[in-house]
């Protein structure tokens, strides 16, 4: 997850193919602005989007980002500054430690930071924004931890929901192993949770060459209201910085995601798959309550 490098598959197809070289491309830029996400940012320090302790009246929840990982913040410079433009909203990322051993632990210190947030801000609620690691983080939080009561939204980009068997050979790292189909945080995760009242969306791709098998990244849980958004063309690394993911993330925090009958449009299939469906991103059937869907 996050700057791990994995074997890649093969390209099969120029889809595949061009997929691979975006990977690439952002992966050299990734690696220029590392750096400069080491340090973690102090409290309030460089907050995207709503002033620091402005008032909750006219404002959308805070938005806290969490990367992946190996990663840091840095992977997070282009959403983070299309989320906080205009002002409506408090964006803000979370470093957590890259000698993390237990994401269980780390949903913890996640805990403690949405609470602080929610004090600054005065707002009762956040929304979450995960990449990989990070969206198993903040679904640990909100489904093992009572954060339901904080979180409104928990949006994921290529987050192994079902485990992945990517990279058998860093099996001895604990957060790989908590990564896999068959580790006791998977049977967590995958136990009921009742009463869950945040609303998850989960973007997943089948040119994620770390999700394996591919529909990981689904949340697939009766409990969730959940919704699973494809994205086509695009790998790993892509997920948070293509322009049609960002696009779409902003448009799921602005509010309940919109009705895909409504706005698939003619030429669209049953399931938004069809000729209609323009762009990378495209309409899946919901799983769990939700009965939306969402069109780009």
């Amino acid at each position: 997850m996050g700057l791990t490098i994995a074997p890649l598959p093969v390209p099969r197809s120029g889809a595949a193919l061009r997929a691979a070289v975006l990977e690439a491309v952002v992966l050299a830029g990734h690696m220029l602005l590392y750096p400069s996400g080491v340090r973690e940012e102090r409290r309030g320090e460089g907050a995207s989007g709503a002033r620091a302790g402005a008032g909750a009246g006219g404002q959308l929840p805070p938005v806290l980002l969490l990367h992946g990982f190996t990663d840091n913040r840095s992977v997070f410079v282009l959403l983070r500054r299309a989320l906080g433009a205009g002002g409506r909203r408090r964006v803000e990322t979370y470093n957590y430690s890259p000698f993390t051993l237990d994401l269980r632990v780390t949903a913890r210190h996640l805990a403690r930071r949405v609470e602080e947030l929610c004090e600054r801000s005065g707002q009762e609620r956040v929304d979450l924004v995960g990449h990989s690691l990070g969206g198993l983080v903040g679904r640990y939080y909100v489904q093992r931890l009572g954060g339901d009561a904080r979180v409104r939204t928990l949006v994921t980009l290529g987050t192994p929901h079902g485990g992945t068997r990517v990279a058998p050979f860093m099996d001895a790292h604990p957060l790989v192993r908590q990564m896999r189909p068959d580790s006791p945080v998977m049977a967590e995760l995958r136990a009921p949770a009742p009463g869950c009242r945040t609303r998850c969306v989960a973007f997943w791709s089948a040119y994620d060459a770390l999700m394996a098998p591919t529909g990981t990244a689904r949340i697939e849980h009766p409990d969730l209201d959940a919704t699973n958004v494809e994205v086509t063309g695009i790998g790993h690394l892509a997920l948070p910085v293509h322009p049609a993911v960002i696009t779409a993330v902003r448009r799921a925090l602005d509010g309940p995601v919109r009705d895909a009958g409504a706005e698939a449009g003619p030429g669209a299939g049953a399931d938004g798959d069809g000729e209609g469906s323009t762009g990378p991103v495209r309409k899946l059937r919901s799983t769990g309550t939700g009965e939306e869907g969402m069109v780009v």
